[in-house]
């Protein structure tokens, strides 16, 4: 695998099409690339969870007459700035903590610190500016929901040393990555109930499953170094695992539309949703580098499908 030359300001693993190299000044390449700004999966993946929940509690309000559409886009607004703001510093600070292993490896060893474009100050000043931001739309919700947000840096904190003491980082990955699940309906009604902690446990196993396909990309490598991770962990015969894993999504996903009592179109996003992530396994080859990446990415359109789906049931439901 070869990276870069240096000089480019570019990162191995992102398009070099990207907006950032687009419209922003060389000097905030390096930022941006810590945000992971030029690659947008990322956020996308972390905000799913979030929307799901928005518009599955939205579900649930339409039922009891509560709903208001003007809450409802203002929460998914928020949701998104926030899934950017706190992946951005995710990121950033997972990069701070794996410098020495950045360095090692080659899809990496281009990121802004192992290349050395940007310090370590550097970087931590950053990640705390990403973080008040994300505190910032933190603070717009209820006092309820930002008791959990503040909860959910635990998960955040843990997870860039879970490889270094579990085959099953992904796992610690799901449990921040999946937040939003139980945020969405929290933002709502001010309260937990069963159907955004069902929809929580599935939205974990759905990352679990979606980052075992992207780790397979750097196996190799992190045979050498010895970190670990479900790619690792299931070795040539992922799909099993990957059945189980993507298997119980689904499975979770309809106890948790049939607790909020979500229309018919949810279930047949639900349909959809399953058909896409079982093709993932299908054609999977973990000796494809490009093609791991690029299933990996494929399910930002399962995401989207899910989020239309229970939309089209609160638009049915409002009619």
């Amino acid at each position: 695998m070869t990276t870069r030359p240096a000089d480019s300001g570019r990162v191995y693993d992102a398009p070099s099409n990207n907006w950032v190299y687009r419209v922003l000044p060389r000097p905030l390449w390096p930022y941006a690339q810590l945000a992971r700004w030029d690659r947008p999966i990322g956020w996308q993946l972390l905000m799913w969870p979030c929307f799901w929940s928005a518009a599955l509690a939205a579900n649930a309000a339409a039922a009891l007459g509560t709903f208001s559409a003007g809450r409802f886009v203002f929460h998914l607004l928020l949701f998104f700035i926030g899934a950017v703001a706190m992946r951005g510093a995710g990121c950033t600070y997972n990069d701070i903590i794996d410098h020495d292993i950045d360095m090692e490896v080659a899809r990496t060893r281009s990121r802004p610190l192992p290349s050395g474009r940007v310090t370590r100050l550097q970087a931590k000043v950053f990640m705390v500016l990403q973080a008040l931001a994300g505190l910032i739309v933190l603070l717009q919700f209820n006092g309820f929901s930002i008791g959990l947000g503040i909860f959910s840096l635990v998960f955040v904190a843990v997870y860039p040393f879970a490889k270094r003491f579990t085959d099953w980082p992904q796992f610690f990955l799901g449990l921040a990555f999946s937040w939003g699940a139980i945020m969405g309906w929290a933002a709502e009604f001010a309260s937990i109930a069963l159907a955004p902690v069902v929809l929580y446990a599935a939205a974990i196993a759905w990352t679990v499953g979606y980052d075992t396909i992207y780790a397979y990309q750097d196996k190799e490598d992190d045979e050498l170094i010895g970190v670990r991770s479900t790619a690792r962990r299931f070795g040539d015969r992922p799909r099993p695992w990957l059945f189980a894993l993507y298997g119980l999504t689904i499975l979770l996903l309809f106890v948790a539309f049939a607790l909020a009592d979500a229309g018919l179109l949810a279930y047949l996003g639900l349909l959809m949703a399953a058909v896409l992530l079982f093709y993932q396994i299908l054609v999977l080859d973990i000796h494809d580098a490009a093609q791991c990446l690029t299933l990996f990415k494929f399910n930002n359109v399962v995401g989207l499908i899910l989020f239309v789906s229970l939309g089209a049931a609160l638009i049915v439901r409002l009619a």
